[in-house]
This record gives C-alpha cells, sequence and structure tokens, in this order.
C-alpha cells in the first residue's frame, strides 16, 4: 500500500518510523511520503492560509497549494482515494479501517485553522475518490494526530505487518464488541487472582466466559453498540 499525507508540520509523521510500521515500511509492505504543503507555495512567506470570505473567526487554508500537492500526488487514473481529517466528516471506526486497508493509494490531506477551501474538497472529488473521516466527536488542532491514528489502525490490517494474524481477529470492535479482559502470569499479583476459568485448559469454557466477558464489557462501558 501506499499512503502519501500532506500537511504542514511533515514532522509529526515521524512516529511512523517506529514500532511495526516501520518495519512494515523497511520490508515495502508500506510506502509512506510526507509532503510539505508550504512546498506548493510561491511566495517568500510561503503562505496557505487567508481570511474566509463572509467573515468569520480564524483563518481558512488556501485552494492554490492544495490544488499543486493534489496534481502531484495524485495518479492520472484517479485510483487513489484522498481522505481529508474532518469533524464534519463520518465517524471513522475499525470496519473504515478494513475497508480502507484494502486500498493501493490513499492520500491523507490534514487540514489546519479553521481548515481547507471547500473547492479543494471538490476540485479532489473529480479526480480521485474522496472521503472526509472524523476521528472522533470532538475537535483537534489539526488533521495529522488523526491522520496517523487512522494509518496505523490501517496498515495493522495489512497482512504481514501483524506478525500474528490471528490476534487480528480477537480484538475490540471486530465483532461489533469490546475486547475480553486479559490475562498472563503470575497466577496471583498483590492478593489478585486470575479466574479460575482461564487456568482449567477447557477451551469451550473459556471461550464462553471470553464472550460472556465481550458482552458484559461492552454493555457497561459502550451499550450503544448493542443497541439495533
Amino acid at each position: 500500500m501506499r499512503i502519501d499525507a500532506i500537511s504542514i508540520f511533515p514532522s509529526y509523521f515521524d512516529a511512523l518510523e517506529l514500532s511495526l510500521l516501520g518495519k512494515a515500511r523497511e520490508k515495502s509492505l508500506l510506502e509512506v511520503n510526507v509532503h510539505d504543503l508550504r512546498d506548493f507555495t510561491h511566495d517568500k512567506h510561503k503562505t496557505v492560509d487567508d481570511s474566509p470570505y463572509g467573515g468569520g473567526a480564524g483563518m481558512l487554508m488556501k485552494p492554490e497549494p492544495w490544488g499543486e500537492a493534489l496534481d502531484a500526488i495524485l495518479p492520472a487514473d484517479g485510483s487513489a482515494t484522498v481522505i481529508f481529517t474532518s469533524p464534519a466528516g463520518e465517524v471513522f471506526k475499525q470496519a473504515t479501517a478494513q475497508e480502507l486497508s484494502s486500498a493501493n493509494h490513499l492520500v491523507f490531506a490534514c487540514g489546519r485553522y479553521e481548515g481547507i477551501d471547500q473547492r479543494v474538497v471538490d476540485y479532489a472529488s473529480t479526480v480521485a475518490n474522496v472521503r472526509l473521516i472524523s476521528l472522533g466527536d470532538y475537535v483537534l488542532n489539526g488533521g495529522e494526530v488523526a491522520a496517523i491514528a487512522m494509518i496505523e489502525a490501517i496498515a495493522r490490517l495489512i497482512p504481514g505487518v501483524i506478525g500474528n494474524a490471528d490476534s487480528l481477529a480477537e480484538e475490540s470492535h471486530n465483532d461489533g464488541l469490546l475486547e475480553y479482559p486479559s490475562y498472563t502470569k503470575p497466577a496471583s499479583w498483590r492478593g489478585l487472582d486470575v479466574p479460575e476459568v482461564l487456568l482449567s485448559g477447557n477451551h469451550a469454557a473459556i471461550g464462553k466466559w471470553r464472550h460472556e466477558q465481550q458482552v458484559e464489557r461492552t454493555k457497561n462501558v459502550r451499550p450503544d453498540l448493542l443497541e439495533g
């Protein structure tokens, strides 16, 4: 998979060099290219923002540098998917990560200030697949943190990135439920014991207990997942 990210703070994405994603890049399972939006400006101040038409607080990102950046990055066949990280978009979920993990080319457009001129989104829609995606129902200072979280959630689903692929099937949200609690050695620690069923060797009983724990945890923490 190829991933491009466009930002005025490209060093945010240095975190993608770490851990499993860094190893995935070394193995050529994942290609990540980070672009500084200011490289696509032509004035001495490298200006990327201006005041919004109609008034209002804050500044808006200008269309010209975004247009040049997209023209330089997007393939001519329109096959890439451009993701605008936006609180006005659909909420990112595990199912979203699963869907996007099969893409060949993702481009993350990271806005700042009061966002990006709408014409950039409209133009991108004519040359690529476009998704507006929000990390959650809150506002961040910019799209970089959201993009990094999405990239990690997506990239770890690429075959070969996670060493034990079976672990992906048991994670939270894969079956609409939160993950069950887990334990390791020692069996007793500071007066707290591992549930006896996990020491029994009875895999059917363990499976039943884990599912019950998933349902109970989901009911207590995220009852909305059980609705409908």
